[in-house]
């Protein structure tokens, strides 16, 4: 007569073999770049031994040239062991002149991804009308205007950094018969730097130095759209006008209204804060048509 199994005995060979499955795939999935690791798309990537930009693009799905545009700086010959590297999401788009269309990401800031992509907390302010930079999103897409149209990659800067053919963002179309004659934003002021590029052929926008009790008006009826604190740029309101532009008031050091007011040509916005370096009080003052800077004084009479 055969012997009767002990019972789970039949069983202990289908366990071994599942748990002998599972381990597979565990190490399968931590294997090296040929492994089953789940897409990099839009995270940061810490560089491993071998790594390359062309095969994060690959396992990313993500165009090389979209990666490298994403990591201003980065030299695709010289990866280190350790250097993080962010990846794009396919939602996010990255052209040679910009704007870039960015995915916030958790602890992102205006001032971080300027920094990032060297330009200005400013110009992505303006640049996304009914977005605030204090309440920021995570998986929300802004657009990042670059200044003077520089791509993010280093080589696309070192052949384009002489150029006239770049811009910053798309061309808005002619400036709008009303922009003409708006009054300056302080009722005593010098122009202590015009707008235009420093000597490094980085775009600048005007600076006023005024006298200490200054209050900065609105040039023009409109409502603010961010009235808070930016880092490096003091307290800032920017107000939206009809046809497609913007004021800037940076350097505050008080605030007079508050995000969603609505002000007419000439109410107050802010009084001017005394600068630490050079003891004057002055208005970082900046104008734009759809998110692309124009000199204030096309407009300003």
């Amino acid at each position: 007569m055969a012997q009767r199994p002990v019972a789970g005995q039949g069983r202990r060979p289908r366990y071994a073999l599942t748990l002998i499955a599972l381990l597979l795939l565990l190490l399968t999935g931590c294997a090296g770049p040929g492994g089953m690791r789940s897409s990099p798309a839009g995270h940061w990537v810490t560089i491993q031994r071998g790594d390359t930009l062309g095969e994060i693009a690959r396992r990313a799905d993500v165009p090389l040239v979209r990666l490298r545009r994403f990591n201003p700086g980065v030299d695709p010959r010289g990866l280190a062991v350790g250097q993080r590297i962010l990846v794009p999401s396919r939602q996010e788009r990255a052209p040679s002149g910009g704007p870039y269309r960015y995915q916030i990401r958790p602890g992102d800031t205006y001032s971080a991804i300027a920094r990032r992509f060297g330009t200005s907390p400013v110009s992505i302010a303006a640049a996304n009308s009914g977005v605030s930079p204090t309440d920021l999103k995570i998986g929300q897409l802004v657009s990042v205007p670059l200044h003077g149209g520089a791509s993010a990659s280093s080589s696309h800067r070192r052949t384009t950094s002489s150029s006239s053919r770049s811009v910053s963002v798309p061309d808005p179309g002619p400036m709008p018969s009303s922009a003409r004659g708006w009054p300056w934003p302080l009722d005593k002021y010098r122009v202590a730097r015009a707008f235009g590029k420093d000597s490094r052929g980085t775009l600048q926008p005007m600076l006023l130095a005024t006298d200490q009790g200054a209050r900065a008006k609105a040039v023009a009826d409109g409502e603010v759209r961010f009235a808070d604190s930016m880092r490096q740029l003091g307290r800032v309101v920017i107000v939206h006008h009809a046809d497609n532009l913007q004021s800037v008031y940076a350097l505050c050091d008080t605030l007079l209204v508050d995000s969603g007011t609505r002000v007419n040509q000439g109410t107050p916005l802010c009084t001017v804060s005394r600068h630490a370096s050079t003891g004057r009080y002055d208005l970082l003052f900046d104008m734009r048509h759809g998110g692309k800077p124009i000199d204030p004084r096309t407009v300003l009479r």
